[in-house]
């Protein structure tokens, strides 16, 4: 019996552990679309927005204020530019993005 209680301690104390890791891990998402809105050069230069799948596409003032190398920090897979138009490939992320950026406006 006494056996059966330290593997369950050592259970318990794994899945703390592992809970811990796999948190440590993930991103804080609301931290990385502020740093998106800051990259695309502020909410201000941001003109019109939207999400097609797993791209977010964004129309901006001037694109010079963009700083990609950021994005691509974050976790985007690519970035093409159009004239004044970025589409921004961040996977499921996309969506969630276009929601923060509402809530901003």
């Amino acid at each position: 019996m006494e056996h059966i209680w330290q593997y369950l301690i050592i259970v318990v104390v794994l899945i703390i552990i592992g809970i811990a890791i796999v948190k440590s891990k993930q991103k804080d998402f609301r931290l990385d679309a502020n740093k998106l809105v800051e990259y695309l050069g502020g909410k201000e230069n941001i003109i019109n927005y939207e999400t097609n799948k797993s791209r977010f596409i964004v129309e901006l003032k001037d694109t010079k204020l963009v700083n990609k190398d950021g994005i691509q920090k974050i976790g985007a897979q690519g970035i093409v530019e159009i004239d004044n138009q970025l589409k921004i490939i961040l996977g499921e992320k996309a969506k969630k993005i276009e929601k923060f950026i509402d809530a901003l406006k």
